[in-house]
């Protein structure tokens, strides 16, 4: 199995999400979890093989780790949708999941089989799955934010307190609950892994100074949406920012003079 038997199971993928998307729309629920599910196990299919080819989980670049965003999205989607059969959220997840696969058919960057000694270790799949999926859940939460953004443009402030609203921020802050459940996980795990690979749980790296920023800065948004739970508008702009700041730990800081040559988690070399 080669990334160019990529676009055979991802077409069909990508199809079963639209179909499953459509689906959502005309409230045919059944067919819509049928083909989401069926979706997600052909893409998945794809990656147990090239997991099987590169005799290694498929973690180590940018083009794998999209790999697993495209995967997660439709993932969270569907639970999304599950739970409070939110109608929107499907195509949302489909369309960016089209985004990271157009980008890995375009541009899938190097893949090689060698993996360096420090991401042999045990903890590195689960650390970088389990920050996969907590970056699906952050995503959906962040195009509910624009969302609300949107439809209260001209006003100060959102006018009312209608039954919608409060619903649609309830679904944003579950998101975003879960998703920095799983974003401490796998913080944890990195932990665990640089204890292994380099001696020490934290050394702040520039990836774990920014790591370490995203997680303060979602922490603020869950306190203040506690404390003061009127304050729509603040805490959507938090959350935004919050998002910005995981870009930057995500790919972002491959980018920083301060991470070349001297971050250890830069593996394009």
């Amino acid at each position: 199995m080669t990334w160019n038997h990529f676009i055979y199971f991802a077409l069909p993928a990508v199809l079963l999400w639209i179909i499953g998307a459509w689906s959502a729309w005309k409230d045919k629920r059944r067919m819509a979890f049928s083909a989401t599910l069926l979706g997600l196990i052909v893409f998945f299919s794809f990656i147990i093989l090239m997991w099987g080819s590169l005799e290694r989980p498929p973690l180590r670049t940018m083009g794998e780790t999209r790999l697993w965003y495209s995967f997660f999205l439709p993932t969270a989607g569907i639970i999304v949708y599950s739970r409070w059969k939110y109608k929107w959220i499907l195509s949302f997840s489909t369309i960016l999941a089209i985004v990271f696969i157009c980008v890995n058919l375009f541009k899938p960057e190097i893949h090689s089989k060698t993996l360096m000694p420090a991401l042999q270790s045990p903890w590195f799949a689960p650390h970088v799955i389990v920050y996969m999926f907590a970056y699906a859940l952050f995503g959906a939460a962040t195009v509910m934010a624009l969302y609300l953004l949107w439809r209260s443009r001209g006003s100060g402030t959102f006018r009312g307190t209608s039954y919608d609203l409060q619903g649609e921020m309830l679904i944003t802050d579950n998101l975003v609950d879960v998703g920095y459940c799983f974003m401490t996980l796998g913080m944890l795990f990195g932990a665990l892994w640089a204890k292994e690979a380099w001696g020490h749980y934290w050394a702040w790296d520039p990836k774990e100074t920014w790591a370490a920023v995203t997680w303060f800065a979602y922490l603020v948004y869950i306190h203040v949406r506690k404390v003061s739970p009127q304050a729509v508008k603040p805490s959507l702009y938090i959350l935004l920012i919050s998002f910005l700041f995981l870009q930057m730990c995500w790919w972002g800081i491959n980018y920083l003079p301060s991470a070349q040559g001297a971050s250890v988690h830069t593996y394009s070399s």
